[in-house]
């Protein structure tokens, strides 16, 4: 039998790949000890940025200039604007991005804006739109708010236990809901000059559309009741008192004040963000208000600017980069006790959750201590960069003097996680147990997903996590969550994941587990 060579091309080629790598960490590594790279979206952020400081009176050219350079960077041949790589043109994400584009003073005899309007009246044009882009127009006049859903601000006085109050949402729909709460009912306006009107958009012109909402088909059941429920809601906002309304108002900005991170943001991510800043401004709350300049100061470090371009992300990634960067370090031979895998962990560990939150309202008894993806979210930490930073910190090994930090820190974590569980036995995002389906059928829902209900990705990952950590099958927290993940395999064998590029990235978490 001839022996193997112990080194082919392709061992030296992959050694070197992970020499490389190693290298490219340890030389962007950030002073404090964490990884942060570019998490990317679509131009529908830019285009709302855009609207959001128009709307609240923050004109800067030179800053508007280089986020339509970007806009216009982002446009296919058709004229469209997609939602992701190699996606098919999405109407709405033009239409906001072609508005944004008017509004900024772009002529529409421009072919950029020629060859994006041709494209939307292929597609139905303005009456075809996503509800949330709709809502957007509406602001500037370019939508009847009468074809919008109709939420009173009373809702906010719902209790935890009844349906249809703002726990059932997921922690991202609840933070854009409750300030939706007054733009919705409030209806503000903000007038644009004649060059930015999109009638061209109409392709039965404004006065031959048909403004109400689609009505559902097939036979009584939830979105058929849910829109007969938005009719009678409509009704009730038509009453000339509402003795709650004033009381209703105030409560949902002391929520959205209180709810406000230290960088700035809402949740952490865009769409409650920018919501928030509207309905607060809605609400008079003017640029010197505390909370508002913090908002819009919280944008720079969202925010990538060159001298052409600029774009603002969705959200930031700081810790789940981190953490996800550490493990392939020790993973591919890096010393559990490099000073550069360290310094990571000594950041991570700072970055621990100890604060309340919403996730309290369904899991009263749990002491906190999750991570959260950003630099800063003390109210919705997330239990998939929990479960990574404690296999991460599992891995690392720090002075002596340090050792008992990092293991309460690991335990502090596995605790919060244990109590995180869903009665299904599997683990979501923010929450446990947001699973109401019915709430996918209100109009409001279509601007994605609503509910937090447990996934076979997070939850893989907290089973990778118990078996790191020395547990077994034999573990009641371990055997609920494998019986979730058993039960979730597709007839192909494979797994759905929510959290990444679907069956691949599913099955890809199960399998390590």
């Amino acid at each position: 039998m001839v022996a193997q060579p112990k080194h082919t091309p392709v061992d030296q080629a992959a050694d070197q790949a992970v020499r490389r790598s190693q290298e490219y960490f340890r030389r962007t590594q950030h002073p404090e000890g964490y990884w942060w790279g570019e998490l990317e979206s679509n131009p529908t952020m830019e285009a709302e940025y855009l609207m959001l400081c128009y709307f609240t009176g923050r004109h800067d050219p030179e800053r508007w200039r280089k986020v339509c350079n970007y806009i216009l960077s982002k446009q296919r041949a058709d004229g469209s604007w997609g939602q992701y790589y190699e996606a098919p043109g999405d109407l709405s994400t033009s239409v906001e991005c072609y508005f944004a584009l008017k509004l900024a003073g772009h002529s529409p005899d421009s072919e950029p804006l020629r060859k994006a309007r041709e494209f939307i009246l292929s597609k139905g044009g303005m009456p075809k739109v996503r509800i949330f882009t709709k809502i957007w127009l509406a602001l500037f006049g370019q939508w009847d708010w009468k074809g919008t859903p109709k939420m009173p601000p009373e809702m906010i006085f719902l209790p935890s236990w009844a349906p249809f109050n703002i726990y059932e949402f997921a922690s991202w729909a609840r933070a854009t809901m409750v300030p939706m709460l007054v733009i919705l009912t409030r209806q503000p306006y903000c007038p644009v000059p004649e060059s930015a009107n999109i009638d061209e958009l109409y392709p039965s012109g404004r006065d031959g559309t048909d403004y109400t909402l689609p009505k559902p088909t097939g036979g009584f059941g939830w979105a058929k009741g849910l829109y007969w429920s938005d009719k009678l809601v409509g009704l009730y906002q038509k009453l000339p008192v509402h003795p709650l309304r004033g009381r209703a108002e105030q409560k949902i900005i002391r929520w959205v004040l209180k709810h406000q991170e230290a960088d700035g943001s809402w949740a952490g991510i865009q769409p409650p963000w920018v919501y928030s800043l509207i309905a607060l401004h809605t609400m008079g709350y003017g640029s010197e208000h505390e909370a508002v300049k913090k908002g819009f100061q919280g944008f720079e470090t969202f925010a990538l600017e060159n001298e052409d371009k600029c774009n603002v992300q969705a959200c930031i990634s700081p810790v789940w980069d981190t953490c996800i960067a550490q493990l392939a370090l020790v993973e591919s031979g890096v010393a559990p006790d490099d000073p550069m895998v360290q310094s990571s962990a000594r950041w991570l560990m700072d970055k621990q959750v100890f604060a309340g939150g919403d996730w309290q309202v369904r899991a009263k008894t749990v002491r906190p201590g999750g991570w959260s993806f950003e630099f800063d979210n003390q109210i919705s930490p997330d239990i998939d960069d929990a479960s990574i930073v404690v296999m991460a910190l599992d891995q690392v090994r720090l002075p002596e003097a340090e050792e008992s930090r990092r293991a309460d820190s690991i335990l502090r974590g596995v605790e919060w996680m244990a109590g995180m569980q869903s009665k299904n036995g599997g683990w979501a995002a923010f929450d446990k147990d947001n699973n109401k389906k019915y709430l996918t059928k209100i109009p409001f829902s279509d601007f994605g997903e609503i509910l937090d209900p447990p996934s076979v990705d997070v939850t893989a990952h907290l089973l990778e996590m118990y078996g790191r950590l020395g547990y077994t099958r034999e573990d009641a927290e371990v055997a609920r969550g494998f019986e979730y993940v058993i039960s979730e395999q597709e007839e192909d064998g494979s797994w759905f994941g929510r959290w990444g590029v679907n069956y691949i990235y599913g099955a890809g978490a199960v399998l390590p587990a």
